[in-house]
């Protein structure tokens, strides 16, 4: 049985938090890859355009040529229309059902899952490995939080204990759209990516 470790996102651009949080949880929870996965329309992401699928891939594959644990899958992005984290868990199952899957997500979406499509379903088929801090406003320390889901849903959740980087895709999108700096949160081949083929300019 293989210990398979999954980041989805839309990675538009993929950064350096990404990669610590890959390697985190590959490293304190003894997984036995990592796989990347990008997502084809988000359902949540429907208010900027997206880069193509083509360059999120050749971005992932570029920043992740040195970390031989992770991988890219093109699972998500090989099915129609919008995709949600139920459908993809259970499709995933199916597919490999000898192996035990993990789910690595950042504190923002251990509190914000209950709004997900079908979040009983999310948490029953994978174990989550979550990043983060505990948020001013949410009523729930974090680990409150994953007691009061694994409480009543059943969940696994397991708390990783990284360094915390502040960067976001959106930020970096901003920050390169107005001629900003942003060597600090991105892979040396992906700016150069970025850059060779005007993305979000």
């Amino acid at each position: 049985m293989r210990r398979i470790g999954i980041m989805g996102g839309t990675f538009d651009p993929v950064h350096n938090g990404h990669l610590l949080l890959g390697k985190q949880a590959y490293l304190e929870y003894g997984l036995d890859t990592v796989w990347y996965m990008p997502s084809h329309i988000p359902p949540h992401k429907r208010d900027h355009r997206i880069a193509e699928a083509e360059d999120r891939v050749n971005m992932l594959k570029l920043a992740l040529a040195d970390q031989p644990y992770c991988s890219v899958s093109d699972f998500e992005l090989m099915r129609e229309g919008t995709t949600y984290t139920a459908q993809t868990l259970a499709l995933l199952k199916e597919r490999y059902p000898d192996d035990r899957f993990y789910f690595i997500i950042g504190a923002d979406s251990l509190y914000q899952i209950e709004s997900w499509y079908e979040p009983e379903r999310v948490l029953k088929l994978a174990s989550f490995l979550v990043s983060g801090r505990d948020y001013e406003n949410a009523g729930r320390t974090l680990a409150e939080q994953a007691a009061y889901l694994e409480e009543k849903y059943g969940a696994e959740i397991r708390i990783l204990h990284n360094e915390e980087v502040d960067i976001s895709s959106a930020e970096i999108r901003r920050r390169i759209s107005e001629g900003k700096e942003v060597i600090k949160d991105l892979p040396e081949p992906v700016l150069r990516y970025i850059t060779e083929h005007g993305l979000y300019r």
